[in-house]
């Protein structure tokens, strides 16, 4: 049964208050500060699900205030995110940078920018994450509030803040992101014929027979390919490092050694070919420390490039919808595709490097081999095909 709040005793002047506010469905406390030069009332308030929440945010704000800290009368949000965005980003990713600029000068600015940072009050930022909500998914808009957020910490840690407000509120849902698609079956064989010959057909095949994520795929090099293993080992790629920070794959259990099927063995063979001899009409040296997926410079292919070839792909492949795909639904599909085909679940997790087992965390851990196999050889009875490897033919660019 709903706690329907009951009516209390009104606050005496000067006191804080604490009331329910129906239409937000959550309690409001408000702290009287008296009038501004306006002559408008001068109450900031903060928002919880409970009495007690708000009581211990009350209590907070209180201790903020009697500080003495104080906002510069003229400093806005959007040099407070500005700042941040200049100064509190060292080190960091120059993608991550671009999303988090993009993200502010989207959805931040344009809304409170404005807007005096020291008359932020936690009803605007309620109102303003209600109505992002409707137009961002939930996680990008807990970026959103993310960025904001630590756009006023850092201006409290320089004095141009007093209290941090995006503190004192809650991060609605948001809409429901866009959901992942996996090729059928029929699909993936029209991709996998599409291109032959060049390297964006070699990167789609080893993506879908193989299952490698694509911030793993663009710095791979020769050295980490190993098609040609002495004993008995099967052909396999190590994917042990991503374009991540440091180099470092996703998570601890996604360095692994992945058998590669018979098609993507033959497509990867006829890539290195036409790799070899690209570098020797260069006149350079060649050596297996060279990406695999390079640039005509041969340096490391952006996800912006990969993605217009890889739809490119697509159109040769009588995609209607391509720009409704991307690179990473090669993975999913890769996923979707072993599912069909009878692999267990268990088994598709340690292949594509996902929460396993024990033993899988201390395979992983430890980075040794033995090669996982199942994926590949699933793959070879899937797709039995030789993928059109061919010996030679274009370095198509788009």
């Amino acid at each position: 049964m709903t706690d329907v709040p009951s009516r209390s005793r009104r606050a005496g002047r000067g006191d804080d208050s604490i009331y329910w506010d129906k239409s937000k469905n959550r309690y409001i406390g408000a702290v009287s500060l008296g009038y501004t030069p306006s002559g408008k009332r001068n109450r900031p308030t903060v928002s919880g699900k409970t009495k007690a929440e708000v009581r211990q945010k009350l209590r907070d704000l209180r201790k903020e205030l009697a500080s003495g800290a104080k906002t510069p009368a003229n400093y806005t949000v959007s040099q407070a995110v500005t700042d941040w965005l200049a100064q509190g980003l060292k080190g960091r990713e120059v993608a991550s940078v671009d999303t988090y600029k993009s993200l502010a000068e989207n959805h931040i600015i344009p809304q409170l920018g404005k807007g005096k940072l020291r008359e932020l009050e936690a009803d605007a930022l309620d109102e303003w994450l209600d109505a992002e909500a409707k137009v961002l998914a939930t996680q990008s808009l807990k970026m959103v509030y993310s960025i904001l957020r630590r756009s006023i910490s850092h201006s409290q840690r320089r004095g141009r803040a007093f209290r941090n407000i995006a503190e004192l509120v809650d991060v609605p849902e948001g809409k429901a992101g866009r959901p992942s698609k996996s090729l059928s079956l029929e699909q993936a064989e029209a991709v996998l014929r599409s291109k032959t010959g060049t390297w964006i057909h070699a990167y789609v095949v080893l993506a879908l027979l193989v299952g490698v994520r694509p911030e793993e795929t663009r710095p791979l090099t020769w050295s980490h390919v190993h098609l040609t293993p002495p004993g008995m080992e099967k052909p396999h790629v190590d994917v042990w490092r991503s374009v991540r920070r440091h180099g470092d794959t996703k998570t601890r259990k996604s360095r692994r050694s992945l058998a590669m099927p018979r098609q993507t063995v033959a497509v990867m063979k006829a890539h290195k070919q036409r790799e070899q001899a690209a570098c020797l009409a260069d006149g350079k040296e060649w050596t297996d420390e060279r990406l695999v997926f390079p640039t005509e410079a041969g340096e490391l292919r952006s996800a912006l490039n990969v993605r217009r070839n890889f739809r490119a792909l697509l159109k040769e492949a009588g995609f209607e919808d391509p720009e409704e795909w991307t690179p990473r639904e090669l993975r999913t599909s890769f996923v979707s595709v072993l599912s069909d085909h009878g692999i267990p679940i268990e088994v598709i997790s340690r292949v594509v490097g996902h929460n396993g087992s024990a033993t899988t965390e201390k395979v992983y851990r430890k980075q040794l081999r033995p090669v996982i196999t199942e994926g590949a050889e699933a793959m070879d009875d899937i797709f039995p095909g030789d993928g059109g490897a061919v010996e030679d033919g274009p370095r198509d660019e788009v």
